[in-house]
C-alpha cells in the first residue's frame, strides 16, 4: 500500500501526507523494503533523526510531522494493523480460481472485525480495487467479465475521501471493466456514492426506498432520476412501494445504452441467510486450498531489520555506501603491504555495488495509479 492510502488511514494533513510520501521516496532510493509497519515505523525514526541532512535534496521534514506519522502508526498498531500489513500479502489473482469442473469459486472477505475500524476497511477495499486494477492484463470488450466484485457498505469508501483520491477512484472505475472486471457498489442510497462514479455504473438494481421525512423524499427522487424512465411507472413512486424480493432493474444493452428501468422479482437464492457456526467456518477454512499460503506470517529481512543493523551509521551516504570490512581472518592471512590495497578493492568494489542496486531498484519500483506497487518490477 502506498502513501495516498496510508495517509488516508492515519488521517494525514496534506504537509504530512506528503512528508510521508518523502519517506516512501527515500526508502525506495536506497532500496529499503516497507513490508510491514515496523519497517515504516523505523523509516519514519531515521528520517526524523536524519532530517537535516536529507533537507538537501527531499525538501523539509519537519519533527511535527514525523510525530503525527508516528502516533497514527502507533494507533493502527492499536487496531491489529501489524496482522494486515505484514506478509504474506493478499494475491488477488488468487480469486480467479475454478474447481475441478471448471467452475467459478465465490470468495467471501470475512470483514467482520475489520468493519469495526471503517477507515482501515475501506481503506483496504480501495486497495483491493487497485491491486485489481494493476494486476490484471487488458482484455477489451469481452462477452462476460473473468471476475466480479462487490464491495458491500461502498459508502464508507468515499467518506470524508480527499478530493485526489476520489478523482484517482473514478479513474480506475472507467478504466477496469476493460481488464475484464465487473466492480458493484452495494450502500443503502445510491446517492451515497460520488456523481462521477454514479455516472459510471451502467447496470442498476434498486431495492426499496423509504421516505419519512422530505429529506428522503428527495433522496427518492433523486435516485429515480438516475433510472431511465419507463412510460408504464411512475419510477419515483414505484420505488417507495417495492415488496421484498421485488427491484427495479436497469441494465446496458448489447450497444452499451441503459434499458428502460423495469420492475421485477428477484430469483430466491437457494442458500442459507443466516451465518456459519463457528464448527462450520473452522471447517471451510481448513478445507481452503489457500490455507497453507496464509495461514503463516513471514518477516523476511527489510527496512526495519537492514536500519538495525546500520544503526551505527549516521549520514544517508554512508547509509548507502557503507560496505562489509574483511573478517579477521582474511586480515591475518593478507600481508602488512598487500592488506591496504585488498581492503580498498573489496571496499570499493561493495560501495559501488551498493550503489547500483539501490540507484538499479529505485529506477525499477514503479507505484500504481493509487500509490501502490504495480507489480511491473
Amino acid at each position: 500500500m502506498g502513501p495516498l492510502l496510508l495517509s488516508r488511514i492515519l488521517d494525514l494533513s496534506d504537509i504530512q501526507a506528503d512528508v510521508l510520501t518523502i519517506l516512501f521516496r527515500i526508502a525506495d532510493d536506497q532500496g529499503l523494503l516497507l513490508l510491514d509497519l515496523k519497517d515504516l515505523q523505523a523509516m519514519a525514526r531515521y528520517c526524523g533523526d536524519h532530517a537535516k541532512d536529507l533537507k538537501t535534496r527531499y525538501g523539509n521534514i519537519s519533527p511535527a510531522s514525523i510525530g503525527s506519522i508516528q502516533r497514527g502508526l502507533l494507533a493502527l498498531e492499536q487496531q491489529r494493523g501489524d496482522r494486515l500489513f505484514g506478509e504474506p500479502a493478499l494475491n488477488v489473482m488468487d480469486f480467479v480460481r475454478t474447481d475441478t469442473s471448471g467452475h467459478g469459486v465465490i470468495n467471501i472477505l470475512a470483514a467482520d472485525r475489520l468493519m469495526q475500524s471503517p477507515k482501515v476497511y475501506t481503506t483496504f477495499l480501495l486497495w483491493l480495487l487497485s491491486e485489481l486494477f494493476e494486476q490484471f492484463p487488458e482484455a477489451g470488450d469481452v462477452q462476460k467479465p473473468k471476475l466480479v466484485f462487490f464491495f458491500d457498505e461502498a459508502h464508507l469508501l468515499f467518506e470524508d475521501t480527499p478530493k485526489m483520491l476520489e478523482k484517482k477512484i473514478v479513474q480506475v472505475v472507467r478504466l477496469i471493466r476493460s481488464k475484464g472486471i465487473g466492480v458493484y457498489f452495494v450502500t443503502q442510497n445510491p446517492l451515497d456514492l460520488p456523481d462521477p462514479v454514479l455516472g459510471q455504473l451502467g447496470n442498476r438494481v434498486h431495492h426499496a426506498l423509504r421516505a419519512f421525512t422530505p429529506k428522503d423524499a428527495k433522496n427518492v427522487k433523486g435516485a429515480a432520476g438516475t433510472l431511465r424512465p419507463n412510460p408504464a411507472f411512475d419510477t419515483a413512486a414505484v420505488m417507495t412501494e417495492l415488496k421484498i424480493g421485488e427491484v427495479l432493474i436497469s441494465l446496458l444493452d448489447d450497444k452499451g445504452s441503459p434499458s428502460v428501468v423495469e420492475r421485477a422479482l428477484v430469483y430466491p437464492a437457494h442458500s442459507r441467510f443466516a451465518p456459519l457456526t463457528p464448527d462450520e467456518r473452522a471447517q471451510v477454512i481448513a478445507g481452503s486450498p489457500l490455507r497453507s499460503v496464509y495461514s503463516s506470517m513471514i518477516d523476511r529481512e527489510s527496512a526495519y531489520e537492514i536500519l538495525k543493523k546500520r544503526a551505527g551509521v549516521t549520514t544517508p551516504e554512508a547509509l548507502q555506501t557503507a560496505a562489509p570490512k574483511p573478517s579477521a581472518g582474511t586480515r591475518k592471512a593478507a600481508s602488512p603491504s598487500s592488506q591496504k590495497g585488498v581492503g580498498d578493492v573489496i571496499g570499493s568494489a561493495a560501495a559501488s555495488a551498493a550503489r547500483s542496486m539501490g540507484t538499479q531498484l529505485g529506477r525499477a519500483l514503479i507505484r500504481g495509479v493509487l500509490g501502490s506497487l504495480s507489480g511491473k518490477r
